[in-house]
């Protein structure tokens, strides 16, 4: 582990791995649905038309059983008619059955207006009724498919939006943040999260709508046949609503739990693979099993509970709806046999009554989904309010007010263009990553163009802090720290590192080939300067004994090669890069002993006219440099050349002799 990952996950404001557990935040189910639904509203125009649409589609759809109604009342009437004397009339026919005291089936009879008596089933009015209904579901639809593709436009288009806004997010937080947040639960958020949100609103924006299109134009509907029975059905709404939310308000918590649950396997998962070597080495397979476990249990718990239940509330919807429907059967039977509804509308009135139902059950089957999503928005949102590194100010303003010691160029928009000089001053600056334990106090440090200035000191002394505040991965506390007597503050923070070229310990490969990874930073560099860099750092004759040369793909953060390769390939992009300013943090620990000395005599050519801070633990390495700084608890205990400091006999010449016992007696002569 490089001593910048060490003293981030041990200082005293985080604790050893306190990135693997989650910030406590309040959550607000409202709020965040609120929000999304602003999301949302941003493509206005599509929404009015699917609702346009929707609203179309569904008054098709909820005409049709009325018209089919009508097909049942035609076909009941043939055949009832065809049984009955012809000649006489409806009318005469219930006049004569009231007579002979046979006022039931004369109420039948008067609740039936397409009644011919001696005449047989109309086919022909039966087939147009028919052709009627048909054309109304086609068209219903056709006008639901333009609506439903519709929606996936604006769901996708939403969701895009939200991934660009968190990939924005991720490059505009701050190095605090990803120190105390899980790499796992981050990626989870960032696909996940976003995933499940455009599955859940994929999935439910359209029925929902629908849905309550069909309630209302079923009501509507009806109300046309039978107020009555409208009413008896009406009833089952508050009693769904009350059910509804009463069991939502229950599972919204578990929801939050699961996908919260499911960010910390993530991470775990995520560390676990990332280190799988060293948890092999150290025989903690068990151990990572058992966490595991734990993390895959917790989450079994929270999303069976959501599941179970926001699952209850379908079911007890539909117990509902059946009370409803029998309530409904019964009295409609009782107003046909009264002659005041007639069979194919209480036929028509069933299906509204089922149609009725339905949507109702649907809107409650989606609450699970919705809570989901929702859940997963919320976690979005989170991150996506995360506090942000400080602005930037503009570079135009930056570029008017070049330091003294800086020559000015010319830009076309008449600005002035910066030349780094290379002159970092750290003044009176203090820092520290917690409020209650201090880590820097009042440190001043002056390295002058292309000197060489050599940190060293014992882990968690600050030196890899320094090289972080030195390129604004944290900001100063107190003090400032000036490149070419210009406070860093004023930089815009890429045009300040655009001047550093930084080999970490940690190297850091991406998924593409060997050139294209020297290459990363540069501005179209040449195929002959990538060679070039690549021969400089030593790196190029085993790049080409690979398979493909510089063509060859890494994948996995260059797994495929040795440690030692790798760093190669970053010294390679810092020779490319050609920097201003050179950071090296311990940039040749992982190569052997004669390639560190050759590629030592490449970064001592790379270093020269440059101003370089190398932070070392091998105190072989810099002997040459031009003041060697030694840090303890923060703070600067001595500086020197390498003869000065071993003859004050101090810290250095401690390190010094615990590193090369052996040869303390040889040092004077050295």
């Amino acid at each position: 582990m490089s001593s910048s990952t060490q003293e981030r996950r041990t200082s005293p404001a985080r604790g050893p791995m306190a990135m693997g557990a989650p910030v406590a935040k309040p959550d607000d189910f409202r709020a965040s649905a609120r929000r999304l639904l602003r999301d949302l509203t941003a493509h206005r125009g599509h929404i009015l038309v699917i609702t346009v649409l929707g609203v179309i589609g569904v008054a098709f759809s909820v005409v049709g059983p009325k018209v089919l109604g009508r097909a049942t009342d035609l076909v009941f009437a043939g055949a009832i008619g065809q049984h009955l004397p012809a000649g006489a009339t409806r009318e005469q026919l219930v006049e004569g059955l009231r007579a002979r005291g046979d006022s039931r089936m004369a109420d039948l009879l008067s609740g039936m207006p397409d009644l011919v008596p001696g005449s047989g089933v109309d086919t022909g009015a039966v087939a147009q009724v028919l052709a009627w209904a048909l054309g109304l579901y086609v068209l219903s639809s056709v006008f639901t498919w333009v609506q439903v593709w519709l929606t996936t436009t604006v769901v996708q288009r939403t969701v895009h939006r939200m991934r660009h806004d968190v990939e924005h997010k991720l490059e505009r937080l701050p190095v605090r943040y990803f120190d105390t947040e899980s790499r796992g639960d981050i990626l989870s958020r960032a696909t996940n999260d976003v995933d499940n949100v455009a599955q859940s609103l994929q999935q439910t924006m359209t029925q929902l709508l629908n849905s309550a299109l069909t309630v209302l134009g079923v009501i509507v509907m009806m109300l046309t046949i039978s107020p009555l029975l409208t009413i008896v059905a009406v009833v089952s709404i508050p009693v769904m609503a009350v059910i509804t939310m009463a069991i939502a308000k229950r599972s919204q918590p578990q929801f939050r739990e699961q996908w919260a649950a499911t960010g910390r396997l993530n991470g775990h998962v995520e560390e676990m693979y990332s280190g799988q070597l060293l948890v092999k080495v150290f025989g903690q397979r068990a151990g990572a099993q058992r966490t595991f476990a734990e993390h895959n249990d917790a989450l079994y718990e929270a999303a069976f509970k959501a599941q179970f239940v926001s699952g209850i509330i379908q079911p007890a919807m539909w117990f509902v709806s059946n009370l409803n429907f029998v309530l409904v059967a019964v009295i409609g039977g009782v107003r046909v046999a009264s002659g005041s509804l007639s069979i194919g509308g209480v036929q028509a009135f069933i299906q509204y009554s089922r149609q009725f139902s339905q949507p109702l059950g649907q809107l409650a089957a989606m609450a699970n989904m919705l809570q989901s999503g929702v859940a997963s928005a919320e976690r979005v949102y989170s991150l996506l309010d995360a506090e942000e590194e400080s602005p930037d100010v503009p570079s135009r303003t930056v570029t008017a007010t070049v330091g003294d010691d800086v020559a000015g160029g010319g830009r076309a928009d008449g600005s002035a263009e910066r030349t780094v000089a290379g002159r970092v001053a750290f003044e009176d600056v203090s820092f520290s990553y917690s409020p209650e334990t201090p880590l820097i106090e009042h440190l001043d440090l002056v390295a002058e163009p292309g000197q060489t200035i050599a940190i060293v000191g014992p882990t968690g002394a600050g030196k890899t802090t320094l090289a972080n505040l030195l390129l604004r991965y944290y900001d100063v506390d107190d003090g400032r720290i000036t490149l070419d007597r210009t406070d860093i503050r004023a930089l815009p923070r890429g045009e300040l590192r655009s001047a550093f070229g930084v080999v970490l310990q940690d190297t850091w490969l991406f998924t593409g080939t060997i050139r294209d990874n020297i290459a990363y930073g540069a501005a179209h560099p040449t195929e002959d300067a990538v060679v070039s860099a690549a021969a400089a750092a030593h790196a190029d004759h085993f790049i080409r004994t690979l398979p493909d040369g510089y063509d060859t793909v890494l994948d996995d953060d260059g797994s495929s090669l040795s440690a030692g390769q790798r760093q190669l390939l970053t010294i390679a992009r810092a020779f490319l890069a050609d920097p201003s300013i050179l950071i090296l943090d311990e940039a040749t620990s992982s190569v052997d002993t004669r390639t560190e000395a050759l590629v030592q005599e490449a970064m001592d050519r790379l270093r020269r006219d440059r101003t370089s801070f190398v932070i070392a633990h091998r105190l072989s390495t810099i002997r040459h440099a031009d003041r060697i700084v030694v840090m303890e608890q923060g703070a600067i205990v001595e500086q020197g050349s390498h003869d000065q400091l071993l003859a004050s006999g101090g810290a250095y010449a401690r390190l010094y002799q615990a590193q090369f016992s052996g040869a303390v007696a040889e040092e004077p002569s050295a």
